[in-house]
């Protein structure tokens, strides 16, 4: 059964216990990932990333394109990330919960310079919005 890792724009912002967000502003957008943090074996898992502006106003990602590049220990994957509604860009991405994980995202709006972002959603980073609910 897939996991929903929908939860963006609901009433009350509430994230599953299932799930892991991490929030993170560069540039003009603010970038929000959202993965399942329960699976401890590498595996394929979906990814999302919730894209708006500083004022919490959704970005369209139609005509986005955007690719994950995952770190743990030594390994290395990378995936890639379509539009999925709204403001969101989803992906498949093999990956375990993992204290060390690392994700390097970089996203390309339509007719834009492409955009990076880092996210250690299973760690504690400094200055980060990290498994938040509201």
């Amino acid at each position: 059964m897939p996991v929903d890792l929908t939860h963006h724009r609901t009433a009350s912002h509430q994230v599953p216990s299932k799930l892991v967000c991490q929030l993170d502003v560069d540039g003009a957008y603010s970038y929000e990932r959202v993965v399942v943090k329960d699976t401890k074996d590498w595996k394929e898992n979906p990814a999302m990333v919730y894209v708006t502006d500083h004022a919490d106003q959704i970005i369209p990602t139609a005509g986005a394109s955007g690719t994950a590049t995952i770190l743990a220990g030594k390994l290395k994957l990378s995936s890639m990330f379509l539009p999925d509604g709204d403001n969101s860009m989803k992906g498949i991405a093999k990956y375990a919960a993992t204290p060390d994980m690392k994700a390097v995202i970089s996203i390309t709006q339509a007719g834009k310079q492409p955009e990076q972002t880092c996210f250690m959603p299973m760690g504690v980073a400094k200055d980060r919005h990290i498994d938040h609910p509201h």
